[in-house]
């Protein structure tokens, strides 16, 4: 009896298995992974999980329009690409058709609300033209420079002083995500976490938020999308995490919130964002945290992503960063001047190839409202998510040739380059309203690190690991050694120190 058994287990194995082959879409139809009658191509998904951007770059590497489709269990059916004609079409020639989409909004929902970054239709457009206001006024912009220098010679150039004088490793990650949030929240909140200081202090409200942000991120990497909404519903393991996160979130804005219309009732007002929000009116309070959570996620981790992978490839490219210094050093002393910034174009090359290879954002979704055709031919239907994959168009040898994969901020230098080839702050109506503030941010930083200061990797050789979440970090943080720069004569020694004492 048992000999019959195993006989009709294995026999059944040989049909289903057959069966499978038999079924099988290969990416001969789809240009995509192996994919199968109802689990679609769970199997492959789940072998490349802990890989999953190099997979769709290998994908649609293969592809020849640069776009895959993916079916699997439990989620909708995937559009991903790294052609730049359909990432035009879908973020500005059918703009209508592709709004971010309850899928999308649900992922995020409970940490960002119905904020700008998870809104779609007549309330994005609202808070869209209220922020456009805001971050185009010459009082905003005068403050965001103001706070930047602040931040970059009071806090982060005596901490590098520090490490350099008494020859301590510093995880530059970490020093440059507290710089990231003190600025943001000075600049938005109108309030001081201290998160940058010779102590490196812990934050609840910074800390909540790392929490938040990345189980949400996380949820989209699930095989089966199933798993977090019962993990949800139940308030168990990762999602009752992210629930005390995103009440500590809530709550800390909110009080905030208070405290400003309290301020504001008493006739003192601030320059920050959100002062600026409550004065304009029309707007309740849950709106009103909403709108300001998600300035705080959109101007935290981006740059500070952004600059960690543009301080590893510039140490790994000697040439470029003696060109940098030099531009660095050529530039005018004293404040923040947004002018000057701007005339920095081989430091602007330099941070555009950073984020060509490394994007912060690595992919962006949208979900079709119906049917539609993609200029390469590519079928999407009604529902269908369509992913645009920065980090893959980064390394398409069609776009920007054989060396796709090497620094070479040289290719920036002979003109623009289309959005769409190079999506990094989105484009089309949805273009990041924030690009200029975050380029100066960025610029500024690295003025004033690399006019007084040598930043090498703490382990030489070692290939650092991108992760992507919400915005993407390098695994395990970026350890370097801190020297000083001989060569500049403006260390202000003295003025330092008396910093770090404080």
């Amino acid at each position: 009896m048992a000999i019959v058994h195993l006989s009709l287990l294995i026999g059944f194995f040989i049909i289903i298995t057959l069966s499978l082959n038999l079924l099988r879409r290969t990416s001969q139809t789809n240009h995509g992974p192996p994919t199968y009658p109802l689990i679609g191509c769970l199997l492959s998904f789940h072998q490349n999980r802990r890989r999953l951007l190099d997979w769709y770059t290998e994908l649609l590497a293969a592809s020849p329009s640069h776009t895959i489709s993916i079916r699997r269990l439990g989620a909708r059916r995937t559009v991903v690409t790294a052609n730049p004609e359909n990432v035009e079409h879908v973020l500005k020639t059918n703009f209508d058709n592709y709004p971010k989409g309850k899928p999308f909004t649900d992922l995020l929902g409970d940490l960002l609300g119905r904020g700008i970054f998870n809104s779609d239709a007549d309330l994005w457009r609202s808070q869209r033209k209220l922020a456009s206001h805001e971050f185009s006024t010459r009082a905003v912009k005068d403050f965001v420079a103001r706070t930047l220098e602040s931040e970059a010679r009071e806090r982060l150039v005596p901490v590098l002083a520090a490490c350099a004088d008494e020859g301590t490793d510093l995880d530059m990650q970490d020093a440059l995500r507290r710089f990231a949030f003190d600025t943001i929240c000075r600049v938005s909140l109108g309030f001081d976490p201290a998160c940058l200081g010779p102590s490196m202090p812990e934050s609840r409200l910074a800390r909540a938020f790392d929490g938040a942000s990345n189980v949400s991120a996380r949820r989209a990497t699930e095989p089966v999308q199933a798993v977090w909404r019962l993990k949800r519903a139940l308030r168990v393991g990762s999602e009752r995490a992210l629930r005390r996160d995103v009440r500590v979130v809530h709550e800390s804005v909110a009080e905030l919130i208070r405290a400003r219309k309290e301020e504001k009732a008493g006739g003192f007002e601030r320059e920050d964002l959100l002062s600026r929000l409550i004065s304009a009116g029309g707007h309740d309070e849950e709106a009103i945290r909403d709108a300001t959570i998600n300035m705080i996620m959109a101007g935290r981790d981006t740059t500070s992503a952004a600059l960690t992978w543009f301080f590893f490839l510039l140490a790994r490219n000697p040439d470029a960063e003696a060109r940098v210094v030099e531009e660095a050093m050529a530039a005018k002393e004293g404040r923040v001047d947004y002018e000057a910034l701007k005339e920095m174009r081989f430091l602007e090359a330099c941070l555009c190839e950073s984020m060509r290879l490394y994007p912060p954002v690595p992919w962006d979704s949208k979900h079709a409202v119906e049917g539609d055709v993609l200029p390469d031919g590519t079928e999407v239907r009604k529902g269908d998510r369509v992913t645009y994959f920065a980090y893959g168009m980064g390394r398409m040898e069609g776009l920007w040739g054989k060396d796709c994969r090497e620094f070479r901020p040289e290719r920036w230098m002979d003109g623009g380059v289309s959005a769409y080839k190079w999506p990094v702050f989105q484009a089309g109506p949805r273009v990041c309203l924030g690009r200029e503030m975050a380029m100066a941010e960025m610029k500024c930083v690295a003025v004033e690190v690399l006019r007084g200061f040598e930043v090498r990797p703490a382990e030489e050789g070692v290939e650092p690991v991108f992760v992507p979440l919400l915005t993407a970090h390098m695994k395990g943080g970026f350890k370097v050694r801190v020297r000083r720069r001989s060569s500049v004569g403006r260390v202000m020694k003295n003025t330092e120190n008396s910093c770090l004492k404080k």
